[in-house]
């Protein structure tokens, strides 16, 4: 009897790609985990690899023999003390785990995106053909993306069999690190969230992510690009469903854009100079002066993709947060 080829899952110690590793485990197939020295896979049973994006052998050694690789994993900061790092792990780690695929003969490759390498039209909604260039991107963080996407894009023009999919801002249980969006949630819980800009986001749960994760390798198109979203919510919306679901009062002071601004600028500067990490990057302000809301009709209409409603992902969440102690 053949043996059954495993799926390698790439950034499985992390939030999303965990929920994609667990996904796969429910239906019955083996998973292999590629993981850095310093992280492991909390409570799933998976095959460990221990390797690095920045190390091109790690990566040939854990996708040999694999038969579809979800490469999930990316150095999500949106501040980083040297910006260096964020293109060595996100476009040359891209580069490092594609051209392992390429040579192990995998059947698909799923990659992660983001939504931030979606274009977004002046007060419209965005989809996977608004235009959009490297120009549009703010900060190191989604430029590195944009350019890993067009990475990825190209080896799927040079026959490598490669989905792309753009989740927006997931939300749910088992967010470790926590995410950018987690830390909202956690900082709203911890009723450390004095205030709001008037920005808005596409807010999506994490098991619906991962569920589209699987319909883009068995239903997608090589070449193609799918939204994974939700919601279309203003922060403001979104704060009042997290009152609903954590019993904690949301701000319902607004302050202006030019004031985040400069509260950006203040501790991003001052975390260059005394060391940490600041508040509020000013990346992620600059980031909030756009609303990122888009449109999943395609991976709907092409993968038979169904979101359900956030509530339920913010009330895990915040549940999940309180269960392990970060509150």
């Amino acid at each position: 009897m053949t043996a059954v080829k495993p799926t390698l899952v790439t950034g499985a110690s992390g939030f999303v790609g965990w929920h994609v590793a667990r996904k796969l485990l429910e239906r019955g197939v083996s998973v292999r985990a590629l993981v850095r020295p310093s992280s492991r896979v909390r409570e799933l049973d998976v095959e460990t690899f221990v390797g690095d994006l920045r190390d091109a052998e790690s990566l040939r050694r854990a996708a040999a023999g694999c038969a579809v690789i979800y490469h999930v994993a990316a150095d999500y900061r949106l501040w980083a003390r040297d910006p260096r790092e964020l293109y060595q792990s996100n476009v040359d780690g891209t580069r490092n785990l594609l051209e392992a695929a390429r040579a192990a003969g995998v059947e698909r490759v799923v990659y992660t995106s983001t939504v931030g390498c979606i274009g977004i039209p002046k007060g419209g909604v965005g989809d996977e053909q608004t235009p959009v260039a490297l120009a549009g991107m703010v900060g190191a963080y989604k430029r590195s993306k944009f350019l890993a996407e067009q990475v990825a894009l190209e080896y799927a023009r040079r026959g490598l069999p490669v989905v792309v999919v753009n989740p927006t801002a997931p939300v749910g249980d088992h967010d470790f690190k926590p995410t950018p969006t987690g830390r909202i949630i956690l900082d709203f819980a911890r009723g450390a969230m004095p205030a709001y800009i008037d920005t808005g986001l596409n807010l999506v749960d994490v098991a619906d992510v991962a569920e589209g994760h699987r319909l883009a390798c068995e239903r997608g198109r090589v070449g193609e690009r799918y939204i994974l979203g939700a919601e279309n919510l203003t922060l403001r919306e979104a704060f009042e469903k997290l009152e609903r679901v954590s019993g904690v009062k949301a701000p319902g002071r607004r302050i202006p854009y030019w004031a985040a601004l400069a509260a950006g600028a203040v501790t991003t500067a001052w975390a260059r100079l005394a060391g940490g990490e600041p508040k509020a990057p000013l990346d992620a302000v600059r980031m909030a002066r756009k609303r990122m809301f888009v449109t999943s009709e395609k991976a709907e209409r092409e993968l038979g993709y169904a979101p359900r409603p956030v509530e339920g992902a913010l009330r895990r969440a915040v549940g999940w947060f309180r269960e392990q102690g970060y509150c």
